[in-house]
Order: structure tokens, then sequence, then C-alpha cells
């Protein structure tokens, strides 16, 4: 699942590695997924452990009587300079490497690429499953995290599942298994 809104959804900002928390629609949508969830049986869950992540874990976690437990696996990508800047002002400041970013690129200089991000990700959500053999679990993370998943389980880069979809919007879920130790989309 993707975290909730924060008011950096709002105002367009790059958050990667920053921390701002959710805002109360973004605590409306985890509650409102926490009810479309229902009844589902949890073994785990497993958060990144960015306020904006966590605090949507333990909204949907708390009917469980389950704590969330922190993963730094699961967290955003490190968009470097890029973190805390909108569009706009990436755009005027950084107009060549916006516009590869737009091109599904890279973009930002230093931080992590999306290769690097993708690579810790599934190796997280590999090691989580191992944990959990046979058993259904909840991650909560972000958008970045979420189409690393769906590029793995469909066997294409990062940049491809940009170009192809879906939009991960806020709370947003996908689900997956794992078999032969690779992640496998059961949407």
């Amino acid at each position: 699942m993707r975290h909730g809104e924060t008011d950096w959804n709002l105002g367009n900002r790059f958050q990667g590695h920053a921390d701002p928390p959710l805002n109360e629609t973004g605590r409306a949508q985890a509650r409102e997924l926490r009810a479309t969830l229902g009844d589902r049986d949890f073994g785990a869950v497993y958060s990144s452990p960015l306020r904006r992540a966590f605090e949507t874990a333990e909204i949907i976690a708390a009917p469980h009587g389950l704590q969330p437990v922190p993963d730094a696996g699961l967290r955003e990508v490190d968009v470097g300079e890029w973190q805390g800047l909108t569009r706009e002002e990436v755009e005027q400041r950084f107009p060549e490497q916006h516009r590869g970013w737009l091109a599904f690129g890279q973009g930002w200089d230093g931080g992590e690429t999306y290769e690097e991000m993708g690579r810790r990700v599934v190796a997280t959500l590999l090691e989580i499953a191992q944990k959990h053999d046979g058993e259904a679990i909840l991650c909560v993370t972000h958008g970045g995290p979420i189409r690393a998943a769906l590029a793995a389980a469909r066997e294409i880069s990062h940049a491809e599942a940009r170009r192809t979809g879906p939009a991960i919007g806020n709370c947003f879920a996908a689900e997956f298994a794992v078999e032969h130790e690779a992640l496998r989309q059961l949407d």
C-alpha cells in the first residue's frame, strides 16, 4: 500500500526521504483503506519508517492488534537535491534534468537511482516474505517502491513501469505473491 496524502503531495513537492506527516485527508484515506480491507488477516504489518507511511500503517494495523515493524528498505527513493522542491522549482533550477525525468529518465543528481531503490525494495520484500512464509503480510510504503515491485513482477525496467502505469495515488494497493524467490503480481 502507498501512504495517505501529505501537504507535500498537495503542493507537488518531491518528498524522497523527507519526513512530512499525513494531513487530515491522508488520515481519512488510511481509515477508508482500513475499512476496505475489512477482516483480512495479516500475519504482520511492515512499513517504511517515514512518518507518512508509518502513520498509515498504524491506522490500518490497529484493528488487527498489530504494531507496524519499521523497515528502512521500504523507504521512498532518495531524490537528492530535488527533495522538498516543487515540480516548478525543479523545472526552473534543473531544466535539463527535469526534461530527462519527464522522458522517464533519472533526473536528479545525487541521492539514489531508481535501479538502486528497486534492488533495495525488492530484496526487502523477498526477505519479509521469507520470514512469513505462507502468511499475508501488509507493507506500507511509497509510490517509487510500489512501482519497483511492479517492474520486478513484470520483468521490465523502472522507466518502462513509469511509462506504462498504473498511476499510483495515495493509498494505492497492489498485491503480490512470492514464488521461486521472485515477485508475481496478483491484481
